[in-house]
């Protein structure tokens, strides 16, 4: 019975939509092209652009706003503290050690130990090894080293502010541990 029903019911969806197929089209597109034929667009005309006349810089020989001499002077003048630059300050005369040659960043902590009852610790710098006590110095920062322990090196820099003025900064170095 089914077969039966199945090919009326193509023949009858086939018959509807061919009922959907008109001649209406020309009519629909003769409306279109009136409408069209119709309409016309109305655009402004664009203005002119102005004419760019370059102008001459000639504040190069005015005040410069970022003068470090100028900015020292001002910070001072408004700082109601008074000036320790007496106070701290690097110790210039002396003689460098050889890690004052190299950065802190370029420096690595890679052990430590007890030698004769005093804390060193072993510092890599360019592939050699380097053992530094409490006191010696390290880095292009006049950094003094103040405490050695298992994992860290802490030392004391003096560096210059925005002001001119040395004022003190800690650092450390943390114990790397080697990646193979």
């Amino acid at each position: 019975m089914r077969r039966f029903f199945y090919p009326l019911w193509i023949c009858a969806v086939a018959l509807g939509l061919s009922g959907c197929m008109g001649s209406d089209q020309e009519e629909l597109q003769r409306w279109m092209a009136e409408q069209k034929a119709q309409v016309r667009p109305t655009v402004p005309p664009i203005t002119e652009p102005k004419k760019f006349t370059p102008q001459a810089y000639t504040e190069a020989s005015a005040f410069e706003p970022f003068n470090m001499q100028k900015l020292t002077q001002a910070l001072r003048r408004d700082s109601n503290q008074p000036s320790t630059s007496g106070l701290i300050a690097p110790e210039l005369t002396r003689r460098k050690e050889s890690l004052e040659a190299f950065p802190l960043d370029s420096m690595a902590m890679v052990g430590s130990m007890v030698r004769n009852g005093q804390p060193v610790a072993l510092v890599t710098v360019d592939k050699l090894l380097y053992q530094v006590r409490v006191g010696n110095y390290l880095g292009l920062n006049y950094g003094r080293i103040t405490r050695i322990s298992e994992t860290e090196l802490a030392l004391r820099e003096i560096v210059q502010d925005a002001a001119g003025e040395w004022i003190e900064r800690v650092a450390t170095l943390q114990l790397q541990e080697r990646s193979k």
